[in-house]
């Protein structure tokens, strides 16, 4: 079977998952995302360990029924089994297998036995797979899913439903598969539940070209596979786009990822996006609480940590009124040097809240330290204000890498133009801007109008920034004191050059040109006149009534 057959068996997968919860009521119910995407995490963990069993035990992978086997083993044997696999591996018991479940569910009480099995395995790993909150509480990996179904008589077929769509195929295949693979099936697992429709606290998803051009800049190819023991960090983290693009350029291995947001349902769809690329061991790392006010990472001072990366696409406006006033203390002066927003009168849920993420991101990076942020295009040309003095800091300590500027509706869920700002704390030299408006084709998304890239355009974007090219009406490449001649603009626009193009031509070019000219007047002219005629005509005509 190929990675297609693969790819294609997984979202039948859950395409199926989706059916049951419809068919027992919970379709686009609030709790179907956690259905799906722990039900999912589950049959992902028990392939998993199967995996990992046959590659320590030759045996096992060529026994016909392996469960068996491992049933068989005595409590030493199978402790001794167990500490063998890696520390990204869950470690189950029989009774947790996906086949144990499917042999008992014609038991009574089917629907407990399932909601204990996951409970039970979730109590087990709480160590290495809880998210935690910035009080110190833990998320554990699974709820007691069948509680969803309000009705208690349909528990038990609705727990068989799910247990019956896990057995068709195995995931045992596919764990040598890379980014790509598994990317394709995250966002296609998440696709209905990660909208902007969740209310104040929403998360939005970041475009695959975003999140590539994002990473292949901040890690050039000529690094990646190169850097060690590097640290990873997004303050508003979502379901994790960016941070998974920017460890696959470094190496899953070779990097630590660190996480906060507000929304706990981020937090889980960060902790499965982690799980399923390899990255387990950055999951006690994700942590869900307010980044502004209650900013969790600290080094071992107690000072707020610092990272080598930094990315980010943090939301743009927000009503944070409520919290405004704790944010403007002494202790945060230094981190929110360019101010807070004021509170307005009106439209509170309006309050530009991107300027503080991109202080919070200025003040975390550690020293030749590299940040991308997603910010509104209006960022890069303000003419006073908070977004001008952040500017200002960037040229003046010469940490800025340059600013793409991408075309519009690059995100399907907002008309906001954006642009991505790349800090680099080591770029002491010139500046490049990209003007990539122009770029991309109109498609429809939904209701919505969506911009996309090519991928021969995502390359040129990386490649003109990556090697400081200058290429007419498309990039310039700019020197610090150039930048604060143009007050601080970060617009590549407003560098271009005019150009008047001077074009020799023959008198009897001149002539022709010059009679082309003058036909194509008069007879505009001649039409102007008729035109001038028929409305005179029609004025005499009119009368008072």
């Amino acid at each position: 079977m190929t990675s297609i057959d693969f790819q294609n068996k997984t979202k039948e997968l859950i395409d199926s998952l989706k059916a049951v919860c419809a068919q027992y009521g919970l379709g686009n119910d609030g709790n179907e995302f956690k259905i799906i995407t722990q039900v999912f995490l589950y049959k992902f963990m028990n392939d998993k360990f199967a995996y990992e069993l046959k590659q320590i035990d030759e045996s096992l992978a060529k026994s016909e029924n392996w469960e068996q086997v491992v049933s068989d083993f005595s409590e030493d044997d199978y402790e001794m089994l167990l500490l063998q696999l890696d520390a990204a591996t869950a470690k189950l018991r029989p009774h947790h297998f996906i086949s144990h479940l499917f042999k008992i569910q014609a038991q009574a009480d089917f629907a407990k036995t399932f909601d204990d099995t996951l409970r039970d395995i979730a109590i087990s790993n709480t160590d290495i797979f809880s998210v935690k909150t910035a009080g110190g509480a833990k998320v554990t990996l699974f709820d007691r899913l069948s509680e969803y179904i309000s009705d208690t008589s349909q528990r038990d077929d609705f727990c068989r439903a799910l247990i019956n769509k896990l057995t068709g195929f195995s995931f045992e295949h596919i764990f040598n598969q890379k980014f790509d693979f598994y990317a394709t099936i995250f966002e296609y697992l998440i696709k209905d539940y990660n909208s902007n429709s969740g209310g104040k606290y929403a998360e939005y998803f970041t475009p695959h070209a975003v999140a590539k051009i994002m990473a292949a800049i901040m890690v050039p190819e000529e690094e990646q596979g190169q850097l060690k023991n590097k640290t990873c960090y997004d303050p508003s983290a979502g379901s994790g786009t960016l941070l998974m693009n920017i460890a696959h350029a470094i190496g899953e291995d070779r990097c630590t990822i660190y996480s906060q947001d507000i929304s706990q349902k981020s937090s889980s769809l960060l902790r499965l996006n982690l799980i399923l690329n390899n990255l387990v061991h950055s999951i006690q790392n994700i942590i869900k609480g307010n980044t502004l006010l209650d900013p969790y990472h600290k080094d071992e001072n107690g000072n707020l940590a610092k990272f080598d990366y930094i990315v980010s696409n943090p939301p743009f406006k927000l009503d944070f009124s409520d919290i405004r006033e704790d944010l403007d203390t002494k202790e945060n002066h230094e981190r929110f040097f360019a101010g807070i927003a004021k509170v307005p009168k009106k439209a509170k849920d309006k309050m530009a809240i991107y300027p503080l993420f991109i202080q919070h991101i200025m003040y975390s990076l550690n020293k030749g330290g590299k940040a991308a942020v997603v910010v509104p295009t209006g960022f890069i040309t303000a003419q006073s204000g908070i977004d001008k003095k952040i500017r200002e800091r960037l040229v003046e300590q010469k940490m800025l890498a340059g600013v793409v500027s991408m075309p519009s509706n690059i995100f399907a869920n907002t008309g906001t133009n954006v642009s991505i700002l790349f800090i680099d704390d080591s770029n002491k030299e010139e500046v490049v801007l990209i003007d990539a408006s122009n770029l991309g084709e109109t498609i429809k998304d939904g209701k919505n109008q969506k911009t996309v890239l090519t991928e021969q355009e995502e390359d040129k974007i990386i490649k003109t920034f990556n090697q400081k090219e200058a290429v007419d009406d498309f990039s310039v490449v700019v020197t610090y004191e150039e930048i604060k001649a143009k007050n601080y603009s970060f617009s590549a626009g407003q560098y271009f050059e005019v150009k008047i193009v001077y074009v020799d031509i023959t008198h009897e070019e001149f002539e022709a040109k010059m009679k082309d000219f003058k036909s194509n007047l008069s007879r505009l002219f001649a039409e102007s006149d008729k035109l001038g005629n028929e409305i005179l005509s029609y004025l005499e005509r009119a009368e008072y009534e």
